[in-house]
């Protein structure tokens, strides 16, 4: 009888942490996916993300538009190799040393770079610099123009190193390659 007893208050204790962890732990990892395959695809429709997660649409559409609210997701984008296309257009990573400023930190220096619409990019860094700055222009001459006459006199910035990009090989996870053609001049699919 006593081992009866504790059997049942066992299994009722392991359906109640049970309950308890899908409830906190299950509840996160459907959302983490959801943002990791959102990541990977962002055409993937509400429909198919419940499709593979095993969800109702209705649950996957709520928890899209609550991280969609609160900024938690912050756009669409298209990964696009202009490369490939007759788009000209040049790269560059720049090094920016700046003076932090009192009481606010890089913060103020960051707001008043990241308005340049030539600047795609902006990271505080740890290292031999402050920020690094991705930037695209039509010519290296643009870039060099924007770098002299726009962000190198942005005051509390003291130096600057330009690197331009000569091919990119990975951009967020995706590897840029040519697709590769069979004897038949045929893509595989």
């Amino acid at each position: 009888k006593f081992f009866s007893l504790f059997y049942n208050n066992y299994l009722t204790l392991a359906l109640f942490y049970a309950i308890i962890y899908y409830i906190f732990c299950e509840g996160d990892k459907i959302m983490d996916k959801i943002l990791k395959l959102l990541e990977e695809d962002s055409t993937l429709t509400p429909e198919e993300l419940a499709l593979m997660l095993s969800k109702e649409v209705g649950d996957v559409k709520k928890i899209i538009e609550g991280y969609e609210k609160d900024g938690v997701i912050l756009g669409y984008k298209t990964l696009v190799d202009w490369d490939k296309t007759d788009r000209e257009y040049v790269s560059a990573i720049i090094e920016v040393k700046v003076m932090p400023q009192r009481d606010d930190g890089f913060d103020k220096i960051a707001e008043k770079l990241q308005n340049y619409p030539e600047i795609k990019g902006l990271y505080l860094m740890s290292g031999g610099f402050d920020f690094t700055v991705l930037i695209e222009g039509k010519t290296m001459k643009e870039v060099a123009y924007f770098v002299a006459q726009k962000l190198a006199p942005v005051e509390f910035v003291t130096s600057t190193a330009t690197h331009f990009v000569l091919k990119k090989y990975k951009d967020k996870g995706v590897i840029y390659k040519t697709p590769e053609i069979d004897e038949r001049g045929t893509f595989p699919l």
